[in-house]
């Protein structure tokens, strides 16, 4: 089956470089690839969004499902006439954390919550699994303390300097004045999104989807992760 990916930053090139899906199975190819086929497909977005009406078009042509990688996209509200995986996060580990906080979070909504994010200095925005951790916990996302300063990265939270370019850290702290609980998730490299993103294209094929919106943390809770 033909695997799409639409991008030409980082993390796309990471996917096309870096994918887990079997070659006898799977047609890994960049979206601008000149033998691409007008079939149905899995078309994997993680660019800007220049492409993005291209890509509705298309799969709204071939009923290809569309799984999106890019926060702040449009294709998070709205009805769709075929699949879309918004995913906030493809490291499968931590979308099975956010899936505990989603369900649970509001037993925490009586507590003094911060959470703190940092990620390389390219990074200009705050992350969509950020967000999300924040609005399971009931916290504004101008609330979320976000970190870019290479000092503080490595003095403050202990991220080794060869890693300072490519990672992802989340620390959540959540207290009642007694007690005070304080959960963290550190990234290093690219492999974990990689690897992540090949489940969730394997899980898309293994599964009739509806012509709807779905979160990539309702695969999760379905048991296809």
């Amino acid at each position: 089956m033909q695997v799409l990916v639409v991008g030409t930053g980082k993390l796309a090139n990471e996917l096309l470089a870096s994918h887990r899906l079997d070659p006898a199975t799977w047609r890994v190819m960049r979206w601008s690839d000149g033998s691409r086929l007008d079939t149905r497909s899995i078309v994997v977005h993680a660019g800007s969004g220049r492409e993005l009406a291209a890509v509705i078009a298309f799969c709204r042509a071939t009923a290809s499902p569309l799984v999106e990688l890019s926060t702040g996209s449009d294709l998070e509200t709205g009805a769709h006439d075929f699949p879309v995986v918004v995913c906030p996060n493809t490291n499968i580990l931590m979308l099975k954390f956010m899936s505990m906080l989603e369900t649970s979070g509001a037993l925490f909504r009586d507590c003094r919550i911060s959470v703190t994010e940092s990620h390389q200095a390219g990074k200009t925005s705050v992350p969509g699994t950020a967000v999300g951790i924040a609005a399971s916990l009931g916290v504004p996302p101008e609330d979320i303390r976000s970190v870019r300063d290479p000092d503080v990265q490595r003095s403050g939270l202990g991220i080794p300097d060869d890693q300072l370019g490519r990672h992802a850290y989340h620390r959540i702290r959540i207290e009642d004045g007694a007690c005070s609980l304080q959960f963290e998730s550190r990234v290093y490299g690219a492999s974990p999104y990689a690897e992540g993103v090949s489940r969730i294209v394997e899980a898309v094929r293994q599964h009739d989807l509806d012509n709807r919106r779905y979160s990539i943390v309702e695969f999760i809770r379905n048991g296809w992760l």
